[in-house]
């Protein structure tokens, strides 16, 4: 190990030979600590190359210096093999472009750092993919699936990574470059004048696999089990007699195959070349289901011989803890019948439905011919089910590992597979061991057509006598594993988890290959050390140990469901759903591609501020939290419902109860009440000041808002003062009662939505009674200014809880208010009975109007309409309802409506306007929703819910945005 010195040596002359970032800061390490296993360590430090010359200059340095290096993808790993004391070099910023794709060979060249679901979706309309498919593909970067060897849900369609690796770019232990590709026998002959690092590597590692013993060792000891990983692949070095493959084999020489799998311990890899496979043309799903684990386990050989191209095992354990899930647990219902003990989700391609329709009916009948006590099937074609079906089952682990509560179903042997006819003797006798001699419960799901079952022990690594029982499941795993021709690591890797048994597993023979492979590639022991070979005891370094402890702190909101801020911190795992590219979640993460800026890296800050590890009050940690735009979508979108939103309020309260709340933040909390002041009578003075460049630029100044922006104008007539005057008969006396909570913009600022609104909700049949409040508590609490925002929300309970009470539905415009109501209102006032009475009835208007049409009540209320609508939906809204509601609603209307994509617009109330946020929140806007919007016609509708929305559409395009109040008064009979 490097010593303190040496370290900042190296720190120093690295800065001046890269381009890229070079971070030692305590929240950098801590960011880089950990991944998605049960692991941390923290690395010396971290480099974000811009490029390969950054990657090749960091390790010629690191090798002067006998610094370790530790490449670094999304940092998806669940066994620990992307965490270590080392310099971390993450190329998933920077290096992470296709570089090209030949469709007629069908091949790929691309940079490590890019994700395999951002490559998957640049091959998509050439009708290419890779074939492996992780279940973190989604995120996972290319460097890391090859580093790995994954496979996937269809490893018995497409094998290993290993098997589409054709040749790598790598830079060596040395400084040095080499690219590994299949050689001819004329260029193995050649070796042995050619000089330099990478041909001594060649020679050394072809005379290690020919020399006749060795190759009888790596032929008898290496597991017969096709789908494995673990080790170094000097199988795939060899002509593969006797030994299994799924794929078809290669049998030329090709070190690209033993860099695959290596995770990172033999070089640095900057480029791959990977076969590519085309995409099916249709696929179907027979969801099998059955009322106990055995018979499903025992039934899978037997649905093998229909020829599926997956099948994935999800026991109930798993499906009762998808239902705490909000956003899975509504997938759940397309395509579960009852509650079954398990399921087996059983895949089949086709060109037509009626050929898939047809696999489906081979396997049922297949099924009853044998007697396999099934329960039901459900058969789904419909792509948008089918989709669902792998959204939930893709979701598994985040979900398994967000149990609330200190013991987590840990992958302990997740990875072992055995041949599927042993597959049902293994697990019965694994979960006998855990249960019966150990004392512990376990939980099931994964590739069950291969014979890999995902086994997570219910754990409690907090106790010493938890952290005892890690090494005895494995051990005793290992040994029925040998017993049955499995293998240990069959996707996931070695790591941390399972190298320290590797010595017993492949036996001293084989091992030892791999230890001279190891010194072969990497004499210095730099890349990556201890893992695969030499590797400490897997209890060493665990994220929770029995040392562990969070600091004793009263919350200010209510975490009961979590059992504590603490535990609530803890839900994040690590599995990084919020590092894909898709989705809503961490929209600051998108624009800028900084681990800090994910959920996963605010929680790994957060956790680190409530151990002790860094000051709770370090500016370090209110800058992490600084970009978190409380958007809520990691709360439906993160697996294990981490919702950072709440997390971020809470640290903020407790911070405010010791630091002076900004001058700026004060302005934002109170605006409601300025609004008021500024509004009616005094509009034209106040928007003269405002508009005054002189008065504009102090306020600026003072409240370090951005220039850029213009602050709304305000009404002499406020939506209040309308609303008073209008006359009685306007509303009708058999109208069923409503509550309308019209926000401060649409009472100050924009009040012809509040008023399109109100003749909207009177003309399908409601008595509006407009609430005499502009303020639920949104601004202050999103400020973190939590005491203020409970006596906001108090009063409005005070006055909302009757019609609560009564059943009345409460409606609100700004889909942030809602939020308010029907979610962090039971945060707030946990033990006021009236806030989960006003939550349960409270909505937006295109809710209450969507459930209007759906029991006929619409009919005859508008007028039929045509044309184009793009829907921007509110993150508040997609978070906790999503935008269905609001589509379906304007579709029946007649308008044809486009979603504008799924990302923040960048605005964010208030965010958006604060001075050192503005160029992000318009790179957030860049991301989807401005380049939809641009891409539209004149007379398309830009249609969305939020104010700040309106805003950023503006500012970004220059069109305006309806709210859908507007849109449908303009429909109005």
């Amino acid at each position: 190990m490097p010593d303190h010195e040496k370290t900042n040596a190296f720190m120093r002359a690295l800065r001046r030979a890269v381009q890229g970032e070079v971070r030692t800061d305590a929240v950098s390490r801590v960011l880089y600590s950990t991944d998605a296993s049960i692991y941390q360590v923290e690395p010396y430090g971290v480099l974000i190359p811009r490029t390969v010359d950054d990657v090749h200059a960091a390790v010629t340095l690191a090798a002067e210096h006998g610094v370790p290096v530790l490449a670094r993808g999304g940092g998806t790993s669940l066994a620990g093999q992307a965490v270590n004391a080392a310099l971390v070099i993450d190329a998933t910023r920077h290096l992470d472009k296709v570089l090209e794709i030949n469709r007629e060979a069908r091949w790929v060249r691309a940079q490590p750092g890019i994700s395999l679901g951002t490559l998957n979706a640049q091959l998509k309309p050439l009708g290419l993919k890779f074939g492996p498919d992780p279940a973190s593909g989604s995120r996972a970067a290319l460097g890391g699936v090859v580093g790995n060897n994954s496979s996937g849900s269809h490893s018995i369609l497409y094998g290993m990574t290993a098997d589409h690796v054709l040749s790598t770019d790598v830079i060596l232990a040395d400084g040095s470059r080499a690219t590994f590709a299949p050689r001819t026998p004329a260029e193995l002959a050649a070796l042995a004048a050619q000089t330099g690092t990478a041909a001594e590597i060649e020679r050394r590692m072809l005379a290690l696999v020919r020399d006749p013993v060795n190759l009888d060792v790596i032929r008898t000891r290496t597991p017969r089990h096709w789908r494995r990983c673990g080790g170094y692949n000097l199988d795939r070095l060899t002509d593969g007699h006797g030994l299994s493959f799924r794929w078809p084999y290669d049998d030329r020489f090709n070190l690209a195959k033993v860099i695959c799998g290596a995770e990172g311990t033999l070089g640095f890899m900057t480029e791959v070349k990977l076969g590519l496979v085309e995409t099916p043309r249709l696929t179907g799903l027979s969801v099998v289901h059955f009322d106990a684990l055995r018979p499903a386990l025992e039934a899978v050989p037997l649905m093998l011989e229909v020829e599926p191209t997956a099948i994935e095992l999800v026991d109930r354990h798993w499906l009762k803890l998808v239902e705490n899930a909000p956003q899975y647990a509504r997938l759940m219902d397309l395509f579960l019948q009852g509650r079954p003990e398990c399921i087996l989700i059983t895949e089949f391609y086709g060109s037509t439905v009626a050929e898939i329709e047809a696999q489906q009916r081979r396997l049922a009948e297949h099924l009853r011919r044998h007697h396999v006590p099934v329960t039901a099937i459900t058969e789904l074609t419909d792509p948008t089910r089918i989709q669902a079906v792998w959204k939930v089952r893709e979701a598994g682990f985040g979900i398994l590992m967000g149990m609330r509560g200190d013991v987590k179903p840990l992958p302990i042997v997740d990875d072992a597979a055995v041949p599927p006819d042993h597959l049902a003797d293994y697990i019965t006798r694994l979960e006998t061991y855990c249960r019966e001699t150990l004392g512990h419960d376990v939980g099931y799901f994964a590739h069950a057509s291969a014979g890999c079952l995902h086994v997570h022990s219910l754990l409690n690594l907090k106790l010493a006598t938890d952290v005892a029982k890690l090494p005895e499941i494995v051990t005793y795993a290992g040994g029925l594993l040998r017993q049955y021709g499995g293998v240990l690591s069959s996707e996931h890797g070695d790591g941390r988890l399972r190298s320290w048994l590797n010595p017993e597993f492949f036996g001293p023979e084989l091992y030892g290959l791999f230890k001279q492979v190891k010194t072969i590639f990497d004499p210095r022991n730099l890349f990556n050390p201890g893992d695969i070979v030499d590797a400490p005891a897997m209890t060493e370094h665990l994220r929770f140990g029995p040392a562990y402890r969070a600091l004793p702190l009263t919350p200010l909101l209510d975490f009961t469901p979590e059992q504590g801020f603490d535990r609530a911190v803890e839900l994040c795992n690590g599995t990084a759903t919020c590092r894909q590219l898709t989705g809503t979640m961490c929209p600051t993460f998108k624009a800028t591609r900084d681990e800090q800026h994910t959920t996963r890296g605010r929680a790994n800050v957060l956790r680190a501020a409530i151990s002790g590890a860094i000051a709770f009050d370090a500016p370090a940690v209110v800058e992490t939290l600084d970009l978190c735009v409380s958007c809520k979508a990691c709360k439906t979108e993160c697996p294990s419902a981490v919702d950072m939103a709440r997390l971020k309020a809470e640290y903020q309260g407790q911070y405010y109860r010791t630091h002076a709340l900004p001058l700026r933040s004060q302005f934002f909390a109170r605006f409601a009440d300025l609004s008021g002041l500024a509004a009616g009578p005094l509009a034209p003075v106040a928007n003269a000041v405002l508009q005054n460049p002189l008065a504009r630029g102090l306020v600026n100044r003072v409240l370090r808002l951005a220039p850029e922006r213009q602050l709304p104008r305000f009404v002499g007539e406020t939506f209040d003062a309308w609303a008073r005057r209008r006359p009685a008969q306007a509303r009708r006396p058999e109208a069923r009662p409503l509550v309308l909570v019209v926000d401060a913009v649409h009472t100050y600022n924009l009040p012809e939505v509040a008023r399109a609104a109100t003749r909207v909700l009177e003309a399908v049949g409601f008595a509006v009674a407009v609430a005499p409040f502009h303020d639920v508590g949104r601004p202050a609490m999103s400020k973190g200014a939590l005491d203020q925002a409970r006596t906001r929300l108090r009063r409005a309970l005070d006055w909302l809880a009757p019609h609560a009470a009564a059943e009345t539905p409460i409606v609100g415009l700004e889909p942030s208010d809602v939020s308010m109501l029907s979610d962090d209102a039971l945060a707030l006032l946990p033990d006021d009975p009236r806030a989960r009475q006003v939550a349960d009835v409270s909505q937006t208007l295109e809710t209450c109007l969507w459930r209007e049409l759906q029991a006929g009540r619409l009919a005859g209320v508008f007028k039929p309409q045509r044309g184009e609508v793009l829907l921007h939906g509110h993150c508040h809204q997609k978070a906790l309802t999503g935008t269905r509601q609001s589509e379906e609603l304007l579709t029946a209307l007649g308008y044809r409506v486009t979603e504008a994509g799924s990302a923040c617009c960048g605005m964010a109330g208030s965010f958006g306007y604060e001075a050192e946020h503005f160029e992000l929140s318009m790179k957030m806007g860049e991301l989807t929703l401005f380049p939809a919007v641009r891409a539209q016609p004149a007379e398309t509708l830009i249609v969305a819910a939020g104010v700040s929305c309106h805003e950023q559409i503006a500012q970004g395009t220059g069109r305006v945005a309806l709210h859908p109040a507007e849109v449908l008064a303009r429909a109005l009979n």
